[in-house]
């Protein structure tokens, strides 16, 4: 997907010339893009049956003015005689809701071989089992359902897309002593697993932060209500990286005093606050 030699001018001209509903991104979505001076993309996630292929990718883009925007590419072979079709959404939930009603082409079985009859037992697409549909679309209903079950299935399944939460709206770094706010989070962590010296290292090199509350509540700890607040405090190096810290404010101590824990990823950060609300 990253080819070094290629441009992010090239490789957007590429992507946005190849999707079929390239004009229906937002007009601001593509005034930002004008901006982007880096780029890197990725595989997001990847279903293979035996008449219907999709993947999507991750585009994520670092713009002038130190934000980050990201595009999701929408990949599968629904076309005519399978071909190939591209399409492009700035939401990754608009894009899960793209993939869901993909069907594999016109003639085309289940099973891989041609015809118009139904699937008959070769892998159904999760969505399209759901929906209680053949391989051309919905109308394939179960003769022993009752009225409106198929309503409702599908009433639950977009439930479910539209409640997907959405993508986090793009950072905005600002440009102050942001190699010292990091030196002083890293200061007052009291874990003794915190990040060492390698990341303070690095950090050195941040020259614009963002502060954002990824979590916040009062819940039971010992006797007390405990207090619990999550941040990340997300730092932009001058190669233009991007370098995130997880600070933990707490008040789950023996005295209800405030503590501070800083962890290098989120997944460490959330277990360490669900040990302490557990732990006396």
């Amino acid at each position: 997907m990253n080819d070094p030699y290629e441009t992010t001018e090239t490789h957007l001209e590429r992507l946005l010339g190849r999707a079929l509903n390239s004009f229906d991104l937002p007009d601001s979505v593509v005034e930002r893009l004008d901006s982007a001076l880096a780029h890197d993309s990725s595989l997001h996630s990847s279903h293979h049956s035996a008449a219907l292929h999709r993947s999507t990718y991750r585009h994520a883009y670092l713009l002038a003015d130190g934000s980050s925007l990201t595009l999701w590419e929408l990949v599968h072979n629904t076309g005519r005689d399978g071909a190939r079709r591209h399409e492009l959404y700035a939401d990754e939930s608009e894009a899960l809701l793209a993939a869901s009603r993909l069907r594999p082409a016109r003639g085309e079985r289940s099973d891989g071989a041609d015809g118009g009859g139904a699937a008959g037992g070769g892998e159904a697409d999760g969505f399209a089992a759901i929906f209680g549909a053949g391989p051309e679309g919905p109308g394939q209903v179960d003769p022993d359902a009752e009225p409106g079950d198929s309503l409702d299935a599908d009433l639950e399944l977009l439930g479910r897309l539209l409640a997907t939460p959405p993508v986090p709206p793009a950072r905005t770094y600002v440009p102050d002593d942001s190699a010292d706010h990091a030196r002083r989070v890293l200061r007052r962590a009291e874990n003794p697993d915190r990040p060492g010296e390698e990341t303070a290292r690095l950090l050195r090199a941040a020259f614009a932060h963002h502060i954002g509350q990824a979590f916040g509540r009062q819940c039971p700890a010992d006797v007390r209500d405990a207090a619990f607040t999550l941040y990340e405090h997300a730092f932009l190096l001058l190669d233009g990286t991007e370098l995130s810290l997880w600070e933990v404010e707490h008040t789950a101590t023996p005295d209800g005093r405030h503590m501070c824990e800083v962890y290098e990823d989120e997944r460490t950060a959330r277990e360490a606050m669900e040990l302490r609300a557990r732990v006396r």
